[in-house]
């Protein structure tokens, strides 16, 4: 293994729809392992609210776009003997590619570490990877590539409609589509080609399942496969627009084996050194199965994967890309097992993304081949309804779970809203399933009309079923409350159904002794002895993997899923307050649902919670760990909403007091402390409805 002195990291620049903070916690992962190395660092990064641009990581920090002209003066002014491409998504893989076909890292001698540029120039040309998948036998839909919209409309009358476009050298699904006839492909076509040199036009695969494998291999060539994830959604809507299951739910063991063969020969094939993503489309009855897609870098989907199996997926990447072996490194999550033993899960993990299209007036809500999420959740749980139902409260929309009808507004009649969003995939299908079914019509149709599996619909009419029973006699046992727990209905969810306060139903449930357990992510599903500091609550368990940390723990409130106006500046905040509380002798508590974060890596805070930030949560979190206090401050909005709730529920906030909290936040308490100060202030007015702006 070479000695490498200084490595050059390209980070991902500005935040976007399809690359988002996940590259702030890939790019922090990879500046640690070089820096326990040894190895001087040189980050470009123009991002300022990311982790990574701190002092903590980096040697050198260059607030310059990520472009060829900007990097190739910072490699002749710092002469890095390396470069890394693969955690900075895209943009860096873009860039990378760029500087090595004009021969910039040539005449700089700089070594592009971990996998060859020739695999990732490979994956990146559709249709020279097609055709490299076809030479290992592994089967790829019926496609062509064009570089022309004339030769792209040649090719889907060749094929014949409806058509599948992908754009090549795209990010998160950019320029792609579904034709439906050749007025559709020009459409999609035309638009591709403004920004990309090709597309490629394939066979579409109607009502295939999407599955999603994470794989691992160093340049010994050992390969393991690190997760494989389902997606909930079939085969058409992005898998970051897509409801995503860990470990898959649905497959045989035959499918999921012949599946995990096929990705390793293909990461094998492209002499990949690090992570890597292999997309298949899986034919629901047959197990006839292709690949879609490949990404020879860290993406979305590994970041997930990494905080679903808590294997640190970035960190070791970045050590095999030094030329480490996977039998070399332990894994720095369980402390006792080699990066080479593949997670084993015995929970389910669920991914919702999470979408602003409301604040875009006229916007299509359409979702498909192109990401529009700004962010997204993972919720944790022994059981598919169990994480499913903490996913939905995790997007901190104020949807109680599956059944939430709010999302429609109560304007239109319940058979329009049903075959609207039933057949039309949007934000919203996921809570017309639960309203389809209460109107009678059978998981059977359901699956028919929206392509998703009958087992994920069998598992929600299973909510809707037990909140129905619940309706029908109104009785509380405590086997009843286990029951309704144990699927993830949340305690103001049950008082809706009954008549009573969320808090009514807490105080029941707790005097029946009807209580969550803490159980720990340790990668192995107990089958050794580990300690990890990667928590989350249930109700499918009797016991408690952790003691609880007293008055020695502070509680931090990390942001939930990103969105527009809450974003990476406060994952920030939270990673600096867990910094800030060790000069105090303290140890950190973070509970956050966001699997793009840095504050939910394994080796930020002594303990992290993967929970909902719901009063009901955080209250169940306080009463187990019984902290010194609570941290609310550095969350954004959504921890503030939680302050008032917390403190007159007994938990000691600390900082700002919650009614100072409200008085900012209330505009009418706020002006008229403006008014008690003698401040200026504009003249306004609050307005419940629309006629009273005419008055």
């Amino acid at each position: 293994m070479d000695k490498l002195h200084k490595v050059l990291v390209l980070g991902a620049g500005a935040l976007k729809i399809g690359q988002s903070g996940e590259f702030d916690y890939s790019g922090s992962q990879a500046l640690k392992a070089l820096r326990e190395e040894g190895v001087q660092t040189i980050l470009v990064n123009p991002n300022i609210a990311t982790i990574q641009t701190s002092k903590l990581l980096a040697d050198e920090i260059y607030f310059l776009p990520v472009t060829p002209f900007f990097v190739e003066k910072i490699i002749a002014k710092e002469r890095p003997d390396g470069i890394l491409l693969s955690f900075g998504g895209q943009t860096a893989l873009n860039c990378g590619i760029e500087l090595f076909s004009s021969g910039v890292l040539e005449r700089y001698n700089v070594r592009i570490l971990g996998t060859p540029i020739s695999a990732i120039m490979l994956t990146e040309d559709r249709q020279a990877f097609a055709q490299h998948l076809h030479g290992i036998g592994i089967p790829t839909p019926e496609s062509c590539s064009a570089e022309t919209l004339e030769v792209a409309l040649r090719i889907g009358a060749e094929i014949g409609f409806p058509v599948m476009v992908r754009a090549g050298f795209a990010l998160g699904g950019q320029g792609s589509g579904i034709a439906h006839n050749r007025e559709g492909l020009e459409q999609i076509v035309t638009g591709a080609l403004a920004f990309a040199p090709q597309v490629l036009i394939e066979r579409y695969l109607h009502h295939y399942k999407e599955v999603e494998y994470e794989v691992v291999r160093d340049s010994y060539d050992n390969c393991i496969t690190v997760c494989n994830m389902e997606n909930m959604d079939p085969l058409g809507i992005h898998t970051g627009e897509s409801i995503v299951i860990a470990p898959s739910q649905t497959l045989t063991n035959v499918e999921y084996h012949t599946l995990r063969a096929a990705s390793t020969a293909i990461v094998r094939s492209l002499d990949i050194v690090g992570e890597c993503n292999v997309q298949f489309a899986l034919h629901p009855r047959t197990s006839e199965f292709y690949v879609i897609e490949v990404n020879a870098r860290l993406s979305r989907s590994s970041a997930l994967a990494s905080k679903a199996t808590g294997y640190p997926l970035a960190y070791v990447a970045a050590r095999l890309a030094l030329g480490y072996g996977l039998t070399e490194l332990t894994n720095r999550v369980t402390g006792v097992t080699q990066a080479c033993f593949e997670p084993s899960l015995d929970y389910v993990v669920v991914k919702i993304p999470r979408w602003d299209m409301e604040k875009f007036k006229g916007v299509d809500e359409t979702i498909g081949t192109g990401m529009k999420s700004v962010g997204e959740v993972m919720g944790i749980g022994r059981t598919f309804e169990e994480a499913y139902q903490k996913a939905i409260r995790m997007l901190d929309l104020d949807f109680e779970g599956a059944t939430a009808e709010k999302i429609f507004g109560g304007n239109e009649n319940a058979a329009e809203t049903i075959t609207k969003y039933l057949y039309t995939p949007t934000p919203r299908r996921m809570f017309a399933l639960a309203l389809a079914m209460r109107h009678g019509i059978s998981v059977s149709q359901i699956a028919a009309i929206t392509g998703i599996d009958p087992w994920f619909l069998q598992r929600i009419q299973h909510i809707v079923d037990i909140e129905q029973a619940l309706q029908n006699d109104g009785q509380f046992t405590a086997a009843r409350l286990w029951a309704l727990k144990q699927v993830g209905i949340s305690d103001k969810r049950i008082g809706e159904l009954v008549g009573k306060s969320g808090l009514e139903i807490r105080a029941l449930r707790k005097t029946l002794g009807v209580t969550p357990s803490v159980f720990q992510i340790d990668t192995l599903a107990a089958e050794f002895p580990s300690e990890t500091n990667y928590l989350y609550m249930t109700y499918n368990g009797q016991h408690h993997d952790v003691a609880h940390l007293g008055d020695d723990g502070v509680v931090i409130l990390g942001s939930g899923p990103f969105r527009i106006g809450s974003s990476v500046e406060f994952d920030w905040t939270s990673v600096s307050t867990v910094e800030a509380l060790k000069k105090y002798g303290k140890r950190a508590i973070v509970i956050n649902c966001n699997p793009e974060t840095v504050s939910t890596d394994y080796d930020t805070s002594d303990r992290l919670y993967f929970e909902e930030l719901t009063f009901e949560r955080i209250a169940d979190i306080c009463e187990f760990e019984a902290p010194h206090g609570v941290i609310v401050s550095v969350g954004g909005q959504t921890p503030n909403n939680r302050a008032k709730a917390l403190q007159r529920y007994g938990i000691r906030l600390l900082g700002t007091d919650a009614a100072h909290i409200d008085q900012a936040e209330d505009r009418n308490k706020f002006s008229k402390l403006l008014d008690t100060l003698g401040i200026r202030q504009p003249e306004w007015k609050s307005l419940v409805h629309r006629d009273e702006l005419n008055r």
